[in-house]
């Protein structure tokens, strides 16, 4: 078989891309896959889930988009094998344009792969020496940089406490103004761990996670992105299609909970979200806030 068709890039080179996918068995079982069914994977990483869609049923066809050039191109070795069945388009999920395609089930999965957060020179974790980027389409202007040094404090404390949920931003924020420029992501963990009280410094998780999620989320525009993804998506869906989601934070959770009660297009069919089993939580940590929602478009005759 030929290898998956590419759209929208100069394919690169594949790189080492790692990523595990979270709930793969909930988010397949939520999507109901059918023999002949048609499919979308709005994010597509590395090919994860997609894999189990396809392999789910018998000639199942997938369209899978990522706005980042190496996950496509990883993805692209992965699903290989099922060559034109698998069609992968590198846009962001909200910008695609299906062309009156309708789907038997949508899958986003959000928040960033395990391979982002691993590869340093992607710049999204404060435990390896890397410049601020954090842009999952690196083809767009706007860096974690540009923020951390040409944005002013107060617009930098909105950004940590609205998208971080961090209760210091200010004092934060103005740590990071005083020491301006930075240029890496170790000098900001550095500079926002001085900046807090050692009884916060020394706490459960690090005293820049908070931070660095908010930064990740300007950059990208993810709630931005998520909140017009949510209003489309239902349209994109056959009736009785389903679309599930899984988030990693409580903004993103409580999104996509309201945005599914209130289309009309929709019948809710997770009261509660469902969360990663035991054995998942411990084999994969990364998984443990991961939260998963599932609704389905009502039928013609409903």
């Amino acid at each position: 078989m030929s290898d998956p068709n590419v759209e929208g890039i100069e394919t690169p080179e594949p790189q080492p891309f790692h990523h595990i996918s979270v709930m793969p068995e909930e988010a397949i079982a939520g999507l109901a896959v059918q023999p002949g069914g048609t499919y979308l994977d709005a994010t597509l990483g590395g090919g994860g889930h997609s894999a189990l869609i396809l392999g789910a049923a018998e000639n199942v066809n997938l369209v899978g988009l990522d706005q980042d050039a190496q996950a496509l191109a990883a993805a692209g070795e992965v699903l290989s094998e099922w060559g034109s069945s698998a069609r992968l388009i590198q846009t962001n999920f909200a910008e695609f344009k299906p062309q009156g395609q309708l789907f038997d089930g949508i899958l986003a999965d959000l928040g960033v792969s395990s391979a982002q957060l691993d590869r340093a020179d992607r710049g999204f974790s404060f435990r390896q020496a890397a410049p601020l980027d954090m842009r999952m389409d690196q083809s767009q202007d706007l860096t974690a940089a540009d923020i951390i040094n040409d944005w002013d404090e107060a617009e930098i404390a909105n950004v940590f406490y609205t998208y971080g949920e961090e209760r210091l931003s200010r004092r934060i924020a103005r740590a990071i103004v005083d020491r301006r420029p930075v240029e890496t992501t170790l000098e900001l963990a550095e500079i926002i761990s001085r900046s807090v009280p050692k009884s916060y410094r020394y706490g459960r998780i690090h005293p820049a996670t908070r931070s660095f999620q908010g930064l990740r989320i300007a950059v990208n525009r993810e709630m931005e992105v998520l909140e017009k993804f949510l209003a489309v998506a239902p349209t994109w869906l056959k009736p009785g299609g389903r679309i599930v989601v899984i988030t990693f934070h409580s903004l993103e959770d409580r999104m996509v909970k309201h945005r599914f009660r209130e289309n009309e297009l929709l019948k809710v069919l997770t009261k509660k979200p469902m969360i990663p089993t035991e054995q998942e939580q411990e084999t994969n940590v990364r998984s443990r806030s991961a939260k998963l929602r599932i609704a389905e478009r009502w039928a013609d005759e409903e």
